[in-house]
């Protein structure tokens, strides 16, 4: 994703039919306040729907993505709703401050999540989820 200069030369945790998963280091110079910002200039640089965390749409993409997951890699255990903001948690008592939304662009719903340092020393890690949804949602 050339918008926020992260991914150059990033392999893709899965690449698969309907999933691809991207972590990279973005060579922006993002502050550990402006991550928020950056994520709403991304998602109206896109021109993508911005999908409420809480909603059933969130519920039913997270579940769409988990199972094209699945179907590309062995997962123990169950499902896990809370799973997104466990991540947050964790990132945050290593220290860093995490943004995240979760969204559409057409039929690909995706959830980027940027995170960084509290002190502001350091790149700012980006991680983006894309998952075809063409024929899962209602």
């Amino acid at each position: 994703m050339e918008y926020l200069e992260a991914f150059d030369g990033s392999r893709p945790a899965i690449d698969a039919e309907k999933i691809l998963i991207v972590r990279g280091r973005s060579k922006k110079r993002i502050g550990p306040q402006e991550m928020n910002l950056e994520l709403e200039n991304l998602f109206s640089f896109l021109e993508a729907e911005e999908v409420d965390m809480f909603s059933k749409k969130a519920a039913s993409l997270i579940s769409i993505m988990d199972e094209h997951i699945r179907a590309s890699v062995k997962i123990q255990g169950e499902t896990d709703a809370g799973g997104i903001h466990k991540m947050k948690e964790n990132l945050e008592a290593m220290n860093f401050l995490v943004n995240y939304k979760l969204g559409f662009i057409g039929k690909i719903g995706f959830f980027i999540v940027l995170w960084k340092d509290k002190s502001g020393i350091g790149p700012c890690f980006v991680e983006i989820v894309l998952s075809n949804t063409e024929n899962s949602l209602e």
